[in-house]
């Protein structure tokens, strides 16, 4: 999906979920280097860093999360071969996906891959029509934080700004559609499992 380029100036509201992108391609722009505000899974030593721009608003994010990410964490991530990093790229409706963003961010950093494997999971209900808040509360319960304290974290300044700079990164990368994905600072198109094990291949260093 395209994301629009926006700006969080309101005082974000817990809302929700979005969507995108074969043979490895060299960014055009590079990507902005990982650092400890980014939200990451696996060893931060893992000889390759994938960088996933995502939207909770995204069909096609939702479907890499739930059928092609379990096996890429099994099969990547939990032998120690890749850190992923993931980075927020609201799409519309950004009423859905901007509070989705910041809900997710809100959580305790260890639980964020949790509360978004619990958006993804839940986000086609809410397309169909359900409710935000059903969509929110399993994401809440894994969140290790409360509702109150969910809804303090996201009306800050500082959490519009760190999804400002996942926002920001993406523009100067030109990740336009989500979800994108670089492979130790290479832009990948085919998100399949089998496209990214080429790239992760390719960049893993010769033994």
């Amino acid at each position: 999906m395209r994301p629009s380029r926006v700006i969080l100036i309101l005082a974000l509201t817990i809302a929700a979920p979005v969507v995108a992108a074969s043979v490895p391609a060299v960014a055009t722009e590079p990507v902005a280097a990982v650092t400890a505000a980014d939200r990451s899974i696996g060893r931060a030593d893992a000889p390759v860093t994938v960088i996933e721009y995502a939207s909770f608003a995204c069909n096609h994010c939702a479907d890499w999360h739930m059928f092609v990410y379990p096996v890429f964490k099994t099969r990547f991530i939990d032998t120690g071969q890749v850190r992923l990093v993931f980075r927020n790229l609201p799409t519309p409706p950004e009423e859905m996906s901007l509070p989705a963003a910041a809900l997710a961010r809100c959580a305790v950093p260890d639980r964020f891959f949790d509360v978004a494997a619990s958006l993804m999971h839940g986000q086609q209900a809410v397309l169909n029509g359900g409710t935000v808040d059903a969509w929110y509360a399993p994401a809440i319960a894994v969140s290790g934080r409360t509702r109150a304290q969910i809804d303090a974290c996201v009306a800050t300044p500082a959490t519009r700004a760190a999804i400002n700079r996942d926002i920001d990164s993406a523009v100067v990368a030109d990740a336009t559609t989500t979800p994108a994905f670089f492979v130790n600072g290479r832009r990948v198109t085919d998100r399949s499992l089998g496209g990214l094990e080429v790239a992760i291949r390719a960049a893993a260093p010769s033994r």
